[in-house]
């Protein structure tokens, strides 16, 4: 469910939409809304500046991938051994947990 996501740094612009985000983070939950997302990011290239300025997003809502980011053993190594093996994932008190339980 979670193979192939971009790595840190990559640079996308969602669908409808023309600003540049900078993928920040990966699989987190948005509090106020309770969901799991695949990404978080920030404006690019201003970068986080306050709180409010992070924007939780999903690969079906990315248009266009315009950098893709740094890539080294670290990053292939987490991919394998955990993300590839990841299965869907909910939101249970406040807590990311598997889906399949």
């Amino acid at each position: 469910m979670y193979k192939d996501l971009l790595p840190i740094g990559s640079i996308v612009v969602l669908k409808g939409g023309n600003v540049k985000l900078m993928i920040t983070g990966r699989i987190l939950s948005d509090d106020k809304l309770e969901e799991v997302y695949d990404y978080v990011g920030c404006i690019y290239p201003i970068g986080i500046t306050a709180d409010d300025e992070q924007y939780f997003f999903n690969r079906d809502g990315i248009e266009n991938v315009l950098f893709i980011g740094y890539q080294d053993e670290d990053e292939l190594t987490l991919r394998k051994e955990v993300f590839d093996k990841l299965g869907a994932l909910k939101m249970q008190d406040g807590e990311i947990v598997s889906a399949e339980e």
